[in-house]
Parts: structure tokens; C-alpha cells; sequence
């Protein structure tokens, strides 16, 4: 194994515990929450509950006379399929509001990628509105023999309302976590639930209750904390934001919107952080640490629970009866209805995704089912004709989604929030978001106080990153996994490096802005944005801790500036902690950014203080997630030993501490194999990052292509020489097929299992330019071998490629499913890409890899 050690000096456990002294002082301040002992079950059956162990909670303002009989009045007059019609959803991309003449479905939801009527996903709220009103007009249409019940609108309005173009977004919620301050989350969820309802969409997925204990899982940064602490704090001020006082009635007439506390139960405990997991954890650790926030939500009133994807003890949540209505509709007495995932009942022993009557029967009120509705619907009408499902189990969900929905206001015409002027990223709310990013930003490293900034500096932004809204935005914004996005799509907001440019102008300073660190004039500081790539579940799992394992492109930035004696303020953009040691040490100030959303100017206000170098803000976030040591500490947390932080728990520097704090040079060694942690880039900027590498294939002669990517040439019928891409000398390779036999270009270097990522829907994709069209068929593969005629995973292109005009650079996705389709064996694939071709053929590639965004991917050949 091996490891870049750029190591200037070790430190040892005593002089990094005496140069961090804060931290201890803090850690000292802040003990552990005490806790009950909860008793234990030991001769039990795995994944069954015990609902006596759990903490007892009730629903408030949901159930009251009233609304009862109004619910049991429309009961009364609803046929079956009415019923069955309101416990399914569908997804807007494959429902149209005359589908609801047929099938009186109960709610709707727009997935991250779904566009609202018009087909265009970054479309403002006067399109979602339309959509809105046309299923709810189809809804309430008068027919015979049907009960007519508006439907419900649902959205994963995660860090603000976040599918919609010009909305407000806030931190994400591992930043949030880190301002500690339960009362910014109910003003935030105010916020957000006007701006939810200024669309015309009833229903927020949200808040996120999961207690992330390993942050390779994807979805770490939708939780708050490693803590169960932080997140009981802030669950009930989330609901209650967003739904308002329990008991109120007629939120959306308010600016209100329903919430759902999600996911149920167990998805931060999942064993390595994979997605969609197994939580193998005992009933005590699942009530103390991952239960922590529903007790807290239920009793705040919230409207919804959506179920997770994930297992506990082998038994999936969806179809855990146990959990799902002895715990929560049982000892908690949560009166709402609980949903189901994105085709989450499709997971559960002997269900598919048109046909689960076990996940109904185990508590599930509303099926999310995004493409398969219309079977769903059919098959279970007929199980309920049939008896196979309880027509006092259809009555008793039909019954919480009614009262959900009165209380809610949706059977009251007047909607005053939808696209009232002023609210949807109002200057308020803007202003809160600013807020936040202040409160959640958390200072590591300030030595010989950098920082703040003199305004009256020059100062030299740096970083792709810097002036990319979509970068720190983060996921779940504008599409499922944040990607695709441009400034323009961000109407309202303001870069980090706008945010650092106009403090520093109205200091009286000068900034330039350089994305490679190249500048005419040295400034007297650099302040460098970098950090991971925007990604949400699933896509965002990742097998070790390392940032840039293999390929340390920003770390070579980094040293770039300090090789020329300029002081380097590092701002960090990610969903978690990560190791980043290296990085740490080529910067002379380091702040944890985390995904701060589309109010910039938050960073600035903390970073660049007035023209003498007074603040203007303090830094005032603590980690709310450990930091690691090295990049093995996956599951570090404060509550398990050993405990051994880079950085604890609660830690976090500010302007006024007394004492200056020193973080001295620290180990570069991660602890793990860099060259595994790589599993979706394959080529980008003129390299292989590890462990992959370029080879030429012709029968069976194999040449490696060196690194650099000096011109080289496989038994005359295929030549590889490096050619200028995006603007960067070097940065792509040109491939020229001489029509001499057939011959490939492939990526190998270690074996892979993309069987999730295929069902993620994720693809492969290749940045290339057409030079010469092909003369004969050209295949593209993904699997074990190289690329012809009929080797498994491989696929046609030939039509692809003489489309393309010649001399442009353009796009390729490929859906993963395709190459399986192909013949592929995904959980073996050796040669993650190969191209090949036995005619003339000459094409330059710029980028390689796998992406998550499946706008304009394509399935050639099928």
C-alpha cells in the first residue's frame, strides 16, 4: 500500500492534545447527555420489536371530534377503489392529471429529476403551480359513483424548497447540526414552508431524523449529528415550523405545509454506510440512538412518517409490523399516515413494485410508487376483494390520510400562499439563510490568526468551486443529485467568491478570481474553495474517508500557493467529515464550509472583517460530527471507544478565544488504500486517477499507455497521442483507428461490482470528440473483456458517433442497465470502459466516468 507522505513533522497524542486544548475544554464542558437505561430482550426473534421498551409520545392537534365525523362521513360514501386510490402515489413524470379519472389516486410527488408540467426541471413556481392546480382540479371533479378528495402534493423540500428555481436554500443539515441552535431550525422551517407552498405543493419530505453513525453513507449530511442529542432538539422545532402549532387547522391557508419525519427507522445505522442497508444493531441502540427524534416529532403533531429503505436485524423497515404500528402507531400514537419510500414496498419479501399487500398489512397507509401506480392499484383492489387485506386495514389508512388532509386545509379552496408576491426567496429569507451559513460555518485550523481578513487586502479567490453556486449548493438541489446545474439556474444567489468580493471591494480592497491559482499580480492572501462534488443518496456512498484518494488535484493547488509564500485560507465544501490531512496542512486557515446553500455572502461575513482586520462576525459553529484522524475512522463518534478524533466533537476555534490556537503538522498517513477508494473516474484532466490506467488492446497484444500520455501505438491499427481539452493543454487523448485489424482503447486496474449503481440508474459517461467519422462499426463496452462483436456488455455506437459533427466536443451517457442488458456481468467488471473499432476511426476523449445525473442518457442499440 501505498501513500503520499508529505509528512513535515509527527505528533505525538500529549503535543496534540496540549495544541488543541480548546477542544478538551470544550468536550469537558459539554459531557454526554445522561440516559435511562432501557431494559433488554434477550430471547427474542431478530427484526421484532418490543414496544414496552420504547419511549410512549402522542400526536397532537390531529384527532378531535370534528374532523373525526368528517372523516367518517366521507368514508362512508367512498367506494373501494376510492379508498385503494388514496394510500397510492405516483410520480408526476408518469401521471397526468386525466389519469385521475380512472384512477382516483390520493397524492402525487415530484421525484428530485421529475419536471412539473412542461417537461423543464428548472422551472419557476408559476409552473409548478399550474401543475399543482391541474391534478388538484382533477381531483375534485365531479363523476359518478366517486368521492371527490383533493389530492396531495409532495416534494423533497430538503434544505429549503429546493426543486424550484429562485427559491431560498439553506445549509444543508450537517451544517445546521453544527450551529447547535434549535431555534433557527423553526424559523428556518417557517421559511421553508412558505416558500414550499408559494408553489402550490402541500407536503415537505422533510425533516430528516437519521443519526448518521458512518460517513461514508451518502446521506450523512441530511442528518444533523452523529448525536442523538442534537437531532431530539431539533425535531420537534422543525415540524413545528413547518406545519405550525398543532392543532391550528388550515396550515396551507397559513403558509404552512405538511412534514414528514423520515426515514423509519435505522437508515443512519446501516453496517459500512451502505445505502438501503442493514442496521444490525440491538433494539437499545435502535431506540437510543436512531429513534432519538420521532418521539419529540410525533408529540410536535407531525402530519407524516416515511418509512426507510433500509433493514433492522434482517427484517425490512417497510414491512416491519412491529415498527411500523406497534411502536409508532402504537406506543408513540402518532395519528398520522405513514408512507413508503421510492418503491421501498418493492424490497420486502415476496412483494414487487405493482403488488405489496405485507407492507400494507405491517402499517404502511400510502404506497410511493412512482411508475407503478396503475398495477398497484389494480392488484390491490382485487387483494382486498379477495380478503387478503383486511378492509378494516384499508379503512383505518384511508382514515389517517383523510384527517391528515383536513387538518391540513386541503379541503378548503382558498390557497393565499400560492405565488403570493414576495415570499419564494424573499429578501427575509434570504437573510435567515445568510444566517445560517454563519452559524454553521466551523473553524479547524487560524494559525498566527489569518484570519479575519483585511478588507482592505488583495485577495486571490481560487478554486473551481469558488464562484459555482451548484458546488456549494450540494445535492437535492434543483435535481436529485445536485448535478447539471448553472449560475443562471440560481436566480437571487450569491457565490461564496461574489460574497468575498463584494465584503472585500467595500473594504477598499482588490480580489481577482483564478480557478487554477494563476494570477498577474501577487495578492497578499488566497483564499482556496474546494471540496467534494454535489451528490445525494445512494451515489454519495463511498468506501473510505480519503478526499481525492489517488488523485489530490486540490492538494497540488494548495502547495502551488504556498510554494510562492502566499497564505492559503482553505474553505472546505462537503457533506462530512473527511480526512484531510494533507489538505490541513498546505493551508494556513481551514474552515469546514459544509454545503452552504445559495447565500454566499454568509462565508464572507465571517471571513473578511474591515479594513483594520477586526471581525465582523465570530465564528461560532461546533462540529457536530467527529473529525477524523485518518481516513479509517468511519464510525467515529463520541459516544463509542476508542475515541480518537483529529478534531472532537464540539470542537471549534473562534476570533475571541484568549489563547491562540496552533494545529501543528499532522500525520499524512490515511490508513487506507487510496487506490481503493476510487470507483467512478476513470479519466479526467489529462489522468488516470488511480488505480486506473489507459491500455490499448489489438488481439492479443496489450500496451500500457503511460500516464503522462505520451504518444503510443498498438501493432500499427490503433495510436493514442495527448491533445488540448476544455482549454487545458494536454488534457485529452486523441485515439486514431488506422482500419488495420480491430483494436480498442480500455480503462483497467482493479475489479468493481456496479450492480447498485446500475439499479441507481446511473451511467457511464464520455466527454469526446468526433475528428474523423467512423468508417465502419464501433462498440462501446462495460464489463470483463475489451470491445467487438459480440463481447458481453458491449454495444453499438456507430450510429451515435457518425451523428456527432466532427470538430465539437460533446456528452455521452450510457446507462449502466444497458451493458447488463448487453450481457454484462456488473458484478465483475474488470474493464469499466473499453472502445473499439476495426474501420477508420478518429476521436479525442476528455473525461471518463460513472454520473449520477440521467438527463440525456441513453441505451444505444435498444
Amino acid at each position: 500500500m501505498k501513500h503520499r507522505l508529505a509528512l513535515l513533522a509527527s505528533v505525538a497524542p500529549a503535543l496534540l492534545l496540549a495544541a488543541l486544548a480548546p477542544m478538551a475544554t470544550f468536550a469537558q464542558q459539554t459531557p454526554a447527555p445522561s440516559q435511562k437505561a432501557i431494559p433488554t430482550v434477550t430471547d427474542s426473534a431478530r427484526g421484532v420489536a418490543h414496544p414496552e421498551l420504547w419511549p410512549a409520545a402522542k400526536s397532537k392537534g390531529l384527532v378531535d371530534a370534528k374532523t373525526e365525523a368528517f372523516v367518517t362521513a366521507l368514508l362512508s360514501r367512498m367506494s373501494l377503489e376510492d379508498k385503494v386510490g388514496q394510500m397510492i402515489q405516483a410520480d408526476i413524470s408518469t401521471v397526468t392529471p386525466a389519469d385521475l379519472a380512472d384512477y382516483p389516486l390520493g397524492s402525487i410527488l415530484a421525484g428530485g429529476d421529475s419536471a412539473p408540467s412542461g417537461g423543464d426541471d428548472r422551472a419557476g413556481p408559476e409552473r409548478w403551480a399550474e401543475t399543482a392546480r391541474a391534478f388538484r382540479a382533477a381531483s375534485l371533479a365531479v363523476r359518478p359513483g366517486h368521492t371527490p378528495i383533493p389530492i396531495m402534493f409532495g416534494i423533497d423540500a430538503v434544505h429549503g424548497n429546493n426543486n424550484v428555481v429562485g427559491a431560498t436554500l439553506f445549509p444543508h443539515n450537517v451544517g445546521l447540526g453544527a450551529a447547535h441552535d434549535p431555534v433557527l431550525m423553526r424559523r428556518i422551517g417557517v421559511a421553508t414552508a412558505q416558500e414550499t407552498a408559494a408553489a402550490g405543493i402541500d407536503w415537505a419530505f422533510g425533516p430528516t431524523l437519521a443519526v448518521p453513525q458512518d460517513h461514508r453513507w451518502g446521506r450523512t449530511y441530511e442528518g444533523y449529528s452523529e448525536d442523538p442529542e442534537i437531532v431530539r432538539q431539533y425535531a420537534g422545532e422543525i415540524v413545528l415550523g413547518l406545519q405550525g402549532q398543532p392543532g391550528a387547522g388550515q396550515a396551507l391557508q397559513h403558509g404552512h405545509v405538511a412534514a414528514s419525519a423520515k426515514h423509519y427507522l435505522g437508515d443512519g445505522g446501516t453496517t459500512n454506510g451502505i445505502d438501503q442497508g442493514e442496521a444490525d444493531v440491538s433494539e437499545e441502540e435502535l431506540i437510543r440512538v436512531h429513534a432519538a427524534g420521532y418521539p419529540v416529532a410525533v408529540n410536535a403533531g407531525v402530519m407524516t412518517v416515511m418509512a426507510s429503505f433500509s433493514s433492522w436485524q434482517g427484517a425490512k423497515m417497510h414491512g416491519n409490523k412491529s415498527l411500523l404500528t406497534d411502536v409508532l402507531k402504537g406506543r408513540m400514537g402518532f395519528d398520522g399516515f405513514v408512507v413508503s419510500d421510492w418503491n421501498g414496498h418493492g424490497q420486502v419479501p415476496g412483494c414487487t413494485a405493482d403488488s405489496c399487500p405485507a407492507a400494507i398489512l405491517a402499517g404502511i397507509d400510502m404506497i410511493m410508487a412512482p411508475n407503478d401506480w396503475k398495477a398497484l392499484f389494480t392488484n390491490t383492489v382485487a387483494q382486498v376483494k379477495a380478503g387478503a387485506i383486511p378492509m378494516a386495514r384499508i379503512d383505518d389508512a384511508v382514515r389517517r390520510i383523510l384527517r391528515v388532509k383536513a387538518k391540513l386545509g386541503l379541503f378548503e379552496t382558498a390557497r393565499p400562499f400560492e405565488l403570493k408576491d414576495g415570499v419564494l426567496g424573499n429578501a427575509e429569507h434570504r437573510a435567515l439563510a445568510r444566517e445560517a451559513v454563519r452559524k454553521s460555518l466551523v473553524l479547524l485550523k487560524n494559525n498566527d490568526r489569518i484570519l479575519p481578513l483585511k478588507a482592505k487586502s488583495h485577495v486571490l479567490v481560487v478554486g473551481e468551486a469558488a464562484a459555482d453556486i451548484s458546488r456549494q449548493a450540494g445535492g437535492w438541489t434543483l435535481s436529485w443529485q445536485g448535478t447539471g446545474n448553472k449560475n443562471s439556474d440560481f436566480p437571487g444567489a450569491t457565490s461564496l467568491y461574489d460574497g468575498i468580493r463584494q465584503a472585500v471591494t467595500a473594504g477598499g480592497g482588490t480580489v481577482d478570481l483564478s480557478v487554477d491559482g494563476n494570477f498577474t499580480t501577487k495578492p497578499d492572501v488566497a483564499v482556496v474553495v474546494f471540496g467534494e462534488l454535489p451528490y445525494a443518496e445512494f451515489q454519495g456512498d463511498i468506501p473510505s474517508l480519503e478526499f481525492q484518494a489517488g488523485d489530490k488535484q486540490d492538494l497540488a493547488l494548495l502547495k502551488k500557493l504556498k510554494a510562492q509564500g502566499i497564505p492559503v485560507v482553505s474553505v472546505f465544501l462537503s457533506g462530512r467529515p473527511l480526512w484531510v490531512n494533507p489538505e490541513i496542512n498546505a493551508s494556513d486557515a481551514f474552515v469546514a464550509a459544509w454545503f452552504p446553500g445559495s447565500e454566499g455572502g454568509g462565508l464572507a461575513d465571517v471571513l473578511v472583517g474591515d479594513a483594520q482586520g477586526r471581525p465582523r462576525y465570530d465564528f461560532t459553529g461546533r462540529l457536530s460530527y467527529s473529525w477524523p484522524k485518518t481516513a479509517a475512522q468511519a464510525t467515529l463518534n463520541r459516544h463509542r471507544l476508542p475515541y480518537d478524533p483529529l478534531f472532537p466533537y464540539g470542537y471549534g476555534l473562534r476570533y475571541a478565544d484568549a489563547k491562540a490556537t496552533i494545529v501543528p503538522q499532522l500525520l499524512e498517513v490515511s490508513g487506507v488504500d487510496a487506490s481503493a477508494a476510487n470507483i467512478d473516474t476513470y479519466f479526467v484532466k489529462g489522468r488516470n486517477p488511480a488505480p486506473w490506467s489507459f491500455v490499448l488492446r489489438q488481439g492479443t497484444t496489450t500496451v500500457p499507455v503511460p500516464g503522462d500520455g505520451t504518444a503510443t501505438e498498438v501493432a500499427g491499427a490503433l495510436a493514442l497521442r495527448p491533445v488540448d481539452a476544455g482549454g487545458v493543454q494536454g488534457a485529452g487523448r486523441q485515439l486514431s483507428w488506422t482500419g488495420k485489424g480491430e483494436a480498442a482503447i480500455a480503462v483497467t486496474g482493479s475489479m468493481l461490482d456496479l450492480t447498485r449503481q446500475a439499479n441507481g440508474a446511473l451511467s457511464l459517461q464520455v466527454d469526446y470528440r468526433v475528428d474523423e467519422a467512423p468508417a465502419g462499426t464501433v462498440w462501446l463496452a462495460s464489463g470483463s473483456g475489451g470491445a467487438g462483436p459480440g463481447t458481453p456488455g458491449a454495444l453499438d455506437l456507430t450510429s451515435v458517433l457518425k451523428a456527432a459533427p466532427v470538430g465539437q466536443w460533446q456528452t455521452l451517457k450510457v446507462k449502466l442497465s444497458c451493458f447488463k442488458l448487453a450481457g454484462a456481468d456488473l458484478s465483475k467488471v474488470t474493464t469499466p470502459f473499453a472502445l473499439g473499432t476495426g474501420s477508420t476511426l478518429k476521436v479525442s476523449l476528455a473525461t471518463v466516468r460513472l454520473a449520477a445525473d440521467p438527463a440525456g442518457a441513453i441505451c444505444p442499440g435498444h
